[in-house]
């Protein structure tokens, strides 16, 4: 996951709606499901959709209160977190 594409991602949530980030996700989810796609190239999409649902995570947080910055340090620490276990 990458936060400077969830930072921007939360920002067009924010300026948007959070059912075009969730419309794309079911579309790239699809696109997995082609049989010629190479191995780099779900990779990619799987980072996208990863990527995508960090920010909808980020987003659920500052709805609930916590300020943006906040709420995306405390997404990449839980992200980091997974990752050490």
């Amino acid at each position: 996951m990458k936060l400077p594409v969830i930072k921007h991602l939360t920002a067009f949530i924010e300026e948007n709606d959070q059912d075009f980030v969730l419309e794309t996700i079911e579309t790239l989810e699809a696109l997995t499901e082609v049989p010629s796609l190479k191995d780099e190239e779900l990779d990619v999409i799987g980072e996208l959709i990863s990527n995508m649902y960090g920010a909808i995570e980020v987003d659920k947080m500052i709805k609930e209160g916590t300020p943006k910055k906040e709420a995306l340090n405390n997404f990449m620490q839980r992200v980091l977190g997974s990752i050490d276990k």
